[in-house]
């Protein structure tokens, strides 16, 4: 996958924040996410050497089923995708592009990943305490921006501490994958004119 233009690569780059955004509906309203899913998205945050793009999302096109999927439905206006996941996705990419104007705490967020890095390999990456330093350092960095994104789902849900550990953890690999898309020349209004190149792309995908 070392040939993917730069299309392709936001099309995945898409498809990391959608399934991101799903994961986080799904946690926020009812509680539970597929295991595997949820690991890729987590996996993604400490990957930040890939030598290919397929590198951030485990090396498989198929970790991305879930999220290429949900990106498929919106394009294609499907009514059985909540609202609020495109919302989600969205306000990941508006908050990516805060983020880029702040090289300072993009700084701080690479050397604090650092040493999550280091307690990943010591326990796992979906391991409580791992989860818990990646919410911690959303928390410190990305919440303190102007622009925040607000989740909303079941009260008894949310206000579950390692419910809000797992979203925050989740909202941080959202914006891994929003930094990937715009490294590859994505823009927000781009996504106005390039429906079809991205329906595309999955097709060729296998998603």
């Amino acid at each position: 996958m070392n040939n993917l233009d730069y299309g392709q690569r936001q099309t995945l780059a898409l498809a990391g924040v959608f399934q991101v955004a799903q994961l986080v509906n799904d946690l926020a309203t009812r509680g539970l996410v597929d295991q595997q899913t949820f690991a890729t998205s987590i996996n993604s945050v400490l990957v930040t050497d890939p030598e290919t793009t397929t590198d951030i999302y485990g090396g498989e096109l198929s970790n991305l089923r879930s999220g290429a999927n949900t990106l498929r439905k919106v394009l294609l206006k499907d009514s059985s995708v909540n609202p609020s996941v495109l919302r989600y996705a969205m306000a990941i990419l508006i908050l990516n592009t805060k983020l880029a104007k702040n090289p300072q705490m993009l700084t701080a967020i690479g050397q604090r990943l650092d040493a999550v890095k280091s307690q990943a390999m010591h326990f796992s990456p979906t391991h409580e305490n791992v989860l818990a330093a990646l919410a911690g350092l959303y928390q410190d960095t990305l919440s303190t921006l102007s622009f925040r994104i607000q989740v909303q789902g079941d009260p008894n849900i949310l206000q579950q501490t390692g419910n809000a550990d797992k979203i925050r953890a989740l909202l941080l690999a959202g914006i891994r994958s929003a930094m990937l898309w715009s490294q590859s020349g994505g823009k927000r209004w781009k996504l106005l004119f390039s429906r079809k190149k991205i329906l595309q792309d999955l097709n060729q995908f296998g998603f």
